[in-house]
C-alpha cells in the first residue's frame, strides 16, 4: 500500500472540501423535512376540503383545539407558503454548494496533481 502525505496545501483544501459535504448534507436533510411538511398540508388541506360542516379541530402539542374549516385552512395555507419559500432558498444555497464542491474538488485535484509533480521530480 502506497501512502501520500498532504501537503498543507492539500490539507486545507481537503478540509474546505469536507466543510462543504457537511453544509450539502445538511441542506439535503432540511430540503427533505420540509418536502414531508409540505406533503403533509397538502393532505391536510386535501381532506379539509371534502369536510362540509365548519367546525374542526386542530392539535396543538397533546390537545385538540376547536377552529374553523377557513381560519384552520388560511392557518395551513400560510405555512405552506412559509415552507415554499424556505424551499427556494434551500434550493439556491444548495446549488451555490454543489458548485463550490464542485470547485473545491478540481482545487484538490489539482493540488495533488501538483504535489505528485514535485514528488516524482525529486
Amino acid at each position: 500500500m502506497v501512502e501520500i502525505k498532504l501537503s498543507p496545501e492539500a490539507q486545507q483544501v481537503l478540509m474546505e472540501l469536507q466543510t462543504f459535504q457537511q453544509q450539502m448534507q445538511t441542506v439535503l436533510i432540511q430540503k427533505e423535512s420540509l418536502n414531508i411538511q409540505n406533503m403533509e398540508i397538502e393532505k391536510a388541506l386535501e381532506e379539509l376540503n371534502k369536510i362540509e360542516h365548519d367546525d374542526v379541530y386542530k392539535a396543538v402539542g397533546p390537545i385538540l383545539i376547536k377552529s374553523t374549516k377557513n381560519e384552520l385552512s388560511k392557518e395551513l395555507k400560510e405555512r405552506k407558503e412559509t415552507i415554499e419559500l424556505r424551499l427556494k432558498s434551500l434550493q439556491k444555497q444548495e446549488n451555490r454548494l454543489r458548485e463550490k464542491l464542485k470547485e473545491y474538488q478540481e482545487k484538490f485535484e489539482d493540488v495533488l496533481k501538483s504535489q505528485k509533480k514535485k514528488t516524482t521530480a525529486s
